[in-house]
C-alpha cells in the first residue's frame, strides 16, 4: 500500500519518483478493498516514498487493522518519534520495517560503513522494544562496494535477537542504457526519464547466491529454508529466507525447508493465509521450534542436545527466533527477458489493479510495463502489457 510519494530522503537505488502527492483517505480504503478482492494475504505493507510523512498516517494504519490484517509501516524512520509511536501502536500497528543503509545520504551519517550504521539500527531498536509488542525489521540495498559488509549486519543482528525479528538484504538493480534499448508497447522510449535509470558503471547482477556465499564467509552454518523463484529462470531464488534460533550469545541453530512448511501450512489450515510478519510473542518462541522441530528436522537434534546439556537443572535459558531474506529484484537476462519475482508479495494498486511496486515508475510514465532489447536488435513483440495480470 503506497498512500503518498513523498520521502525526506533520496536513498541511492530508490524505485520511486519523490513527489509531494499524498492519497486521501477514500483512495486508500478503495485500494485496501482491491488488495482484499486480489490477493489472500496477512500483512499490508504501509510504503511510499514515506507513509509517516502522510497526515493520516495512524488512520491508514487503524483501517487495514480494522479490516483484519497487519499493519506494517515501511519506514526510513526519519519522521519517526516516540510520540507518533505510541499512536500507532494505539491504532494497531502491528510493525516497522526500517530502511537503513549506508548511501541514503542521511544527515549526520554520510559516508559511514554498514558496521558504522549499525549504531543507528540500534537506536530504532531500543525506541521500538521500549515502546513493546511491536515486530522491528531492518532492510538494507546491498551495492557492489557494501557486500562484503553484509556479515556486520547479519551478526550485529544476532546480537539483537531478542528485539530484532528480521533483516532483509535487497540487492541493487536500475535500468542500464550502456546494454540494452527500452520500448513502450513496441515503440523506442527515453528510459532516462525514469528515477531507476543507471547513469555510472555500477555492478547491477548481485545475486542472492553472492550475498548468501559472502554471509557464509563468515558464518559457515548460515542456511537458507525457502524461496520464490523467477518468472523467467525458475532456478534463480529472487526471495530467499532463512530462519534462525538462538540467543544474543549464539546462534543454535536454523530451521530447514520440511519445518519451515509445516508451520506455514498449519498456519494456512488455521487461519486461511500464509504468515507474514510473526508476531513478537511468535518470535520469542524459539524454544519450542528447537527443541520440537527436533522431532522434524535431524539436524536440529544435535543443536537440541547441546542447548540441554548446556543448561542448568531446570533453567533452561529463552531462546528467539529471526529470519534473514535476501531480495534479488528484477534481472533483465542477455535476450531482454525480465525476470521478475513469482507471485510478487510485493505487487501495489496502479489505477485499480495489481501491479508490481517496484516498476510503478514505467506505468505512470508510458502507460505500460517497458521492455527489453540488446542494444541494435530488433524491438521485442509487444505484449502491450499495461499491468501485471491479475
Amino acid at each position: 500500500l503506497e498512500p503518498t510519494q513523498a520521502c525526506n530522503l533520496a536513498c541511492d537505488g530508490c524505485y520511486r519518483q519523490n513527489e509531494k502527492l499524498h492519497k486521501s483517505l477514500d483512495t486508500v480504503q478503495a485500494e485496501l478493498d482491491t488488495f482484499a478482492r486480489l490477493r489472500t494475504f496477512d500483512g499490508v505493507s504501509i510504503a511510499g516514498g514515506d507513509p509517516l510523512l502522510h497526515p493520516q498516517v495512524v488512520q491508514i494504519v487503524r483501517r487495514a487493522r480494522n479490516m483484519g490484517y497487519k499493519a506494517i509501516l515501511n519506514t526510513n524512520g526519519l519522521a519517526l518519534t516516540r510520540e507518533l509511536l505510541h499512536e500507532l501502536k494505539a491504532a494497531g500497528l502491528s510493525g516497522l520495517t526500517f530502511h537503513i543503509d549506508s548511501k541514503q545520504g542521511r544527515p549526520g551519517w554520510r559516508n559511514k560503513t554498514e558496521s558504522e550504521m549499525n549504531e543507528l539500527r540500534q537506536s530504532f531498536v531500543e525506541l521500538v522494544a521500549s515502546v513493546g509488542d511491536i515486530s522491528c525489521a531492518f532492510n538494507s540495498t546491498v551495492y557492489e562496494d557494501t557486500l562484503e559488509q553484509v556479515p556486520d549486519i547479519v551478526q550485529w543482528g544476532a546480537q539483537n535477537i531478542e528485539h530484532v525479528h528480521t533483516l532483509v538484504f535487497i540487492t541493487y538493480r536500475a535500468a542500464r542504457l550502456d546494454s540494452y534499448d527500452y520500448f513502450a508497447a513496441g515503440k523506442p522510449i527515453d528510459m532516462g526519464k525514469v528515477v531507476y535509470t543507471l547513469d555510472a558503471p555500477r555492478r547491477t547482477d548481485i545475486s542472492s547466491r553472492e550475498v548468501v556465499a559472502t554471509i557464509r564467509k563468515r558464518f559457515p552454518e548460515f542456511t537458507p529454508c525457502g524461496y520464490l523463484n523467477g518468472t523467467e529462470q525458475p532456478d534463480s531464488f529472487k526471495w530467499l529466507a532463512s530462519v534462525r534460533v538462538g540467543d544474543k550469545r549464539k546462534i543454535h541453530a536454523y530451521l530447514g525447508p520440511k519445518l519451515l512448511e509445516l508451520s506455514q501450512s498449519a498456519h494456512h489450515w488455521a487461519q486461511g493465509r500464509y504468515m507474514s510478519y510473526a508476531s513478537p510473542a511468535r518470535m520469542r518462541m524459539g524454544r519450542l521450534a528447537l527443541l520440537g522441530g527436533a522431532l522434524v528436522q535431524p539436524s536440529l537434534r544435535a543443536a537440541a542436545a547441546r542447548y540441554l546439556a548446556g543448561a542448568p537443572l531446570g533453567r533452561l535459558a529463552p531462546l528467539h527466533l529471526q529470519s534473514v531474506v535476501v531480495i534479488q529484484p528484477i534481472d533483465v537476462l542477455p535476450d531482454g527477458r525480465q525476470n521478475m519475482c513469482d507471485g510478487c508479495p510485493d505487487m501495489t494498486i496502479h489505477e485499480g489493479r495489481l501491479a508490481w511496486s517496484c516498476r510503478l515508475e514505467e506505468l505512470r510514465q508510458f502507460g505500460c510495463f517497458v521492455q527489453c532489447a540488446p542494444k541494435g536488435c530488433p524491438a521485442p513483440r509487444s505484449t502491450a502489457r499495461s499491468l501485471e495480470p491479475s
